[in-house]
């Protein structure tokens, strides 16, 4: 899979995870996605990653505060709980049925989204580094 030279989007894979490569939180959700992802359809990039840093400014997305994962879904880039949300509808199985609390209004969603964002270091944990993908995973990985 191509990666885009520009910022530009018709390059990625239709289903990408941008994700803070720092926190213990967002590594270990990748690594839930992973395991439950059956159909293999998502990938995975670090928002400190150059792909990353590429994609926000081109998407006018604020680079300095990497408080939100996006989730780029079939030419769309989404945040907080709606790209939360959707990552679930996504995995399937029992998960995507998590994709049913798009009917509370997204303040709502968004305001619990912030709360957790805002304490993901204090509760789980920072790394010195973004994770290292194993070479069997490195395919599903922009770099």
């Amino acid at each position: 899979m191509p990666v885009p030279t520009e910022g530009t989007s018709e390059d990625l894979p239709d289903r990408l995870l941008f994700f803070d490569g720092v926190c213990n939180l967002c590594n270990g959700l990748v690594q839930f996605i992973i395991r439950h992802d059956r159909r293999k359809r998502l990938h995975f990039a670090t928002l400190q990653s150059e792909v990353g840093i590429r994609f926000l400014s081109a998407h006018g997305l604020a680079t300095a505060d990497i408080g939100t994962s996006v989730y780029w879904r079939n030419g769309e880039a989404l945040t907080r709980s709606t790209a939360a949300l959707n990552v679930a509808r996504d995995v399937g199985g029992v998960w995507a049925l998590a994709f049913g609390l798009m009917i509370v209004p997204r303040f709502i969603r968004d305001a619990v989204y912030y709360l957790v964002a805002r304490k993901r270091y204090r509760w789980f944990g920072k790394r010195d580094t973004c994770m290292l993908p194993s070479p069997e995973l490195r395919a599903r990985f922009l770099p």
